[in-house]
């Protein structure tokens, strides 16, 4: 990859993923190229379903993504032509593809999730296969505790998003009663409590993406109105720290 490619997915990181960004430039120098061109592959996904309100196009930008991770031919794309590079140089393909797929859920409707089997279904194909290829770009090996971590980021996050989605007129949550989320910020915790061990062996940079993910959820289970209010989240003080405190200790 070139400089010029990394740059160009670090800016698409640094304007729509700013927490990604921060633990991205947290990690060593050489390994900062191939987690932005995730990252930003990542943000590609998420806005397929929102760029346009015809299903048939959102469709069409998915069959796009899905033609680059199977390289039928080069795409010239500031994130399509860096990623295909990481394909070629032995990234497995399979997250990817597990990535691409999960989005559909979103598509063509404001309702996504039946219920809390689907939600779980699509936290896991989109945080938790993004944490799989994260730790498999920098070498490390298929890991279900990569994608419980990256699943259970995913759920923090997406309470985070909730005020945005709800002002959007979508229906992100199966069940949003205050019970449902701490039930969710629970099993999400004990998640995170299972794989920790596990994590110890993995690439401490493709993980520290998910530094914000234990006290979040945390707060979730204290405090469940906080989602609904838009009050969930960290002092910028304890945000920034506790990005130290994970890449100083792991998790």
């Amino acid at each position: 990859m070139t400089p010029d490619a990394i740059n160009a997915c670090a800016a698409l990181v640094d304007r729509g993923d700013p927490d990604r960004f921060l633990a991205a430039m947290a990690a060593p120098v050489v390994q900062r190229g191939p987690l932005f061109v995730l990252y930003a592959f990542n943000l590609e996904l998420a806005r397929a379903p929102w760029v346009t309100r015809e299903a048939i196009i959102a469709q069409m930008r998915l069959q796009f993504w899905r033609d680059v991770v199977a390289l039928e031919e080069p795409k010239a794309h500031e994130v399509a032509d860096p990623l295909q590079v990481l394909i070629r140089d032995g990234l497995p393909v399979g997250p990817l593809n597990a990535m691409i797929d999960a989005r559909e859920a979103e598509i063509g409707t404001s309702a996504p999730f039946e219920d809390e089997p689907a939600l779980w279904r699509y936290l896991d194909g989109t945080a938790g296969a993004l944490m799989q290829a994260s730790v498999q770009v920098l070498g490390g090996p298929q890991s279900d505790a990569a994608r419980s971590l990256g699943t259970a980021q995913g759920l923090a996050n997406y309470l985070l998003a909730i005020p945005a989605l709800e002002a959007a007129g979508r229906h992100p949550l199966p069940d949003g009663r205050p019970e449902s989320l701490v039930s969710l910020a629970r099993q999400a915790r004990a998640r995170l409590k299972a794989a920790r061990p596990a994590l110890r062996q993995l690439p401490r940079a493709a993980l520290l993406a998910a530094w914000r993910a234990d006290a979040l959820l945390a707060q979730v289970e204290k405090a469940p109105q906080t989602v609904a209010q838009g009050l969930l989240g960290q002092s910028e003080f304890a945000r920034r720290g506790s990005l130290l405190m994970r890449k100083l200790s792991g998790f």
